[in-house]
């Protein structure tokens, strides 16, 4: 099981509204409205505050606050591309290294993902996820590689957890992910390469069509919102 300390709770709701829309960008954040808003002490709020500063979600100003900051479809698409390739390159260079029991930890991981999925639960689908794809990194065999790849899915987790929100998207990630698994298993370097790959573009696809979406929406007369849900 994936435990979730408090300071993640708060860090993921945060993420969710900023991706959202609920705070736009350049409004400030206030940390002890945000207290009050999750129920919790100064320690929690502090650190999600500045793990989403690492992320790239918000900047924490000295002695004026912290700020919403917003990546737009082209630079998160930037970004999505480079980790596509690192992506793929991990999973190349694992299929060629990883051993006995991280690869069994790569089972544990895709079970993990197959128990959400069958839930519909996608935050739990996305720290399955994470541990599953980490697993990948740490089983590289490049330190370098490794902590640029840990580094990008930090800046990325928010949208990349968005997109599970897309109509069917845990399940064909789920059968990206056992395809992934028999080809690391196999030693099969170039399809877990280009599975790898190709599992993370398409992640663009999906976050650009929900936002696509929820512009539509915001945009769109009360009334014709209200249809638009049901």
């Amino acid at each position: 099981m994936v435990r979730v300390p408090e300071s993640q709770r708060v860090r993921d709701a945060l993420e969710n509204a900023i991706v959202d829309g609920q705070y736009g960008p350049g409004e400030r954040l206030d940390p002890a409205k945000l207290q009050q808003e999750f129920g919790c002490s100064r320690t929690p709020v502090r650190e999600a505050l500045q793990a989403l500063e690492r992320s790239g979600l918000v900047r924490i100003r000295p002695k004026q606050g912290t700020y919403v900051t917003e990546l737009s479809l082209p630079e998160l698409a930037e970004r999505f591309e480079l980790m596509a390739e690192l992506e793929g390159m991990a999973a190349r260079l694992a299929s060629r290294r990883i051993e006995r029991e991280p690869l069994a930890e790569l089972g544990r991981a895709l079970k993990e993902c197959e128990r959400f999925e069958a839930l519909g639960d996608t935050d739990g689908y996305y720290y399955a996820n994470a541990w599953f794809h980490g697993i990948i990194y740490d089983s590289c065999g490049n330190g370098y590689l490794r902590q640029q790849a840990h580094h990008l899915r930090r800046v990325l987790q928010p949208y990349r957890r968005l997109q599970l929100r897309a109509p069917d998207r845990m399940r064909r990630s789920l059968a990206e992910h056992l395809a992934i698994v028999n080809a690391i298993s196999t030693g099969d370097d170039e399809t877990a390469e280009n599975t790898a790959r190709d599992h993370v573009l398409v992640q663009v696809k999906e976050f650009s069509q929900l936002v696509r979406t929820w512009t539509r929406l915001r945009e769109a007369p009360a009334d014709q919102h209200q249809t638009q849900l049901h």
